[in-house]
């Protein structure tokens, strides 16, 4: 949600936040939303054209479907959360010079849960 600024006045969220906090609304139920139902998910003064031009947006990324159910100007998530993060560790993976080394450190970042998580998936034991 968008905050206060030094003087009192309100913060603009960026398109990037904005999409974000789309994205979630729709993942947070199982029905296609209208922009206004969105708009009403989110929150915080939000404008309608706002809504509507981030779903645009989003759209065109092919990030959300429309016009889904029978229910005019409706959206969808076309991935669901852990599918677009997986898609962009990947992207990430494939943008470095060196793979291996940017797995390496990622997993030193790991909580011991999500190391255990890992390991089970990779069908290895732990130590």
């Amino acid at each position: 949600m968008a905050g206060t600024g030094p003087h009192g006045r309100a913060e603009r969220r960026s398109a990037g936040e904005l999409e974000s906090e789309v994205l979630a609304a729709l993942w947070a139920t199982d029905d296609a939303l209208t922009p206004a139902e969105i708009q009403a998910e989110i929150g915080g003064g939000l404008a309608y054209n706002t809504v509507h031009t981030i779903l645009k947006r989003l759209y065109d990324k092919g990030l959300v479907l429309r016009d889904v159910d029978g229910r005019r100007g409706a959206y969808r998530p076309a991935k669901n959360a852990a599918e677009l993060t997986a898609e962009a560790m990947h992207q990430a993976l494939d943008r470095g010079p060196d793979p291996i080394a940017t797995l390496q450190q990622f997993v030193t970042g790991l909580s011991r849960r999500e190391e255990e998580a890992l390991r089970d998936l990779l069908g290895g034991t732990g130590p």
